[in-house]
C-alpha cells in the first residue's frame, strides 16, 4: 500500500508503514463489529424484535405495528441497509486517513473508530423501535442526532464490549433493550410505566 515510500529514509518509511498497518487493523475491527451486529440482528430478528416490543410494553403503550407489505418492507429494509453500509464505508475512510497522521495517528484512529462505530451501532440497534413506529433511516438518524452524546455513549460502550471474546452473546440482548429506551427518549416518549390511578375504596353498603 505504500510503494511511494520505498525511497524514503528507513525511519520515515517504517513509521508510515506502521501507521498504515494500524489504520488497516482499526478499520478491519470496525467493519467486523458492524458486520457481526448486522448478521446477528438478521439471524435473530424475531428474538430481538420481541425484546424491543417487550421493553415498549413495560414502559408504555407499545406502538401499533405499521402495516407494510412484504415486498415493500423488503425493499425498504434493503435500501436502508445499503445507506447504512455506504455511511459505514465513508466513516471507515475517515478513520483510515486519521490513522496516517504521524505519531498520533494510531491512538486517534482507535478513538475515532470507536466513536464512529458506536454511532453506527446506536443507529443499527435502535432500528426495531424506530421501525415499529414507521420511522425510516433518515428520521432515525435525525432523532438520534438530537441526543448525540447519549447515542454515541451507548453505541461506543457496546462497540468496546463486542471486542471482548464471547461478550457479544450476553451484551446483544441488553443492547437492543437499551437502544429501544434510547429511541423512546429521543422521541420524547416516557421511559417509566405510568402509575395506575388510585381508586378510592368503596365503603360497604349497609342493608336498608
Amino acid at each position: 500500500m505504500t510503494p511511494f515510500a520505498s525511497g524514503w529514509d528507513e525511519l520515515g518509511r517504517e513509521a508510515l508503514r506502521v501507521a498504515v498497518a494500524i489504520a488497516v487493523v482499526v478499520l478491519g475491527v470496525g467493519l467486523a463489529v458492524l458486520s457481526f451486529t448486522a448478521l446477528t440482528l438478521l439471524v435473530g430478528d424475531p428474538f430481538y424484535e420481541r425484546i424491543s416490543r417487550s421493553v415498549d410494553a413495560r414502559v408504555g403503550a407499545p406502538p401499533e405495528p405499521e402495516e407494510v407489505g412484504f415486498w415493500r418492507g423488503l425493499v425498504r429494509a434493503l435500501r436502508d441497509a445499503l445507506r447504512l453500509l455506504l455511511l459505514s464505508a465513508g466513516l471507515g475512510v475517515v478513520v483510515f486517513l486519521v490513522g496516517l497522521v504521524p505519531l498520533l495517528g494510531a491512538p486517534l484512529a482507535a478513538v475515532v473508530g470507536a466513536l464512529t462505530g458506536g454511532w453506527l451501532l446506536a443507529v443499527e440497534l435502535s432500528g426495531y423501535a424506530f421501525d415499529a413506529r414507521g420511522h425510516r433511516l433518515r428520521e432515525r438518524r435525525a432523532a438520534l442526532k438530537r441526543m448525540r452524546a447519549a447515542s454515541i455513549g451507548l453505541g461506543t460502550t457496546v462497540y468496546l464490549l463486542f471486542l471482548v471474546p464471547f461478550a457479544a452473546v450476553v451484551v446483544m440482548p441488553a443492547a437492543v433493550a437499551a437502544a429501544t429506551l434510547l429511541a423512546r427518549r429521543a422521541l420524547g416518549e416516557p421511559l417509566r410505566p405510568s402509575a395506575a390511578p388510585s381508586t378510592p375504596a368503596r365503603s360497604p353498603q349497609r342493608p336498608a
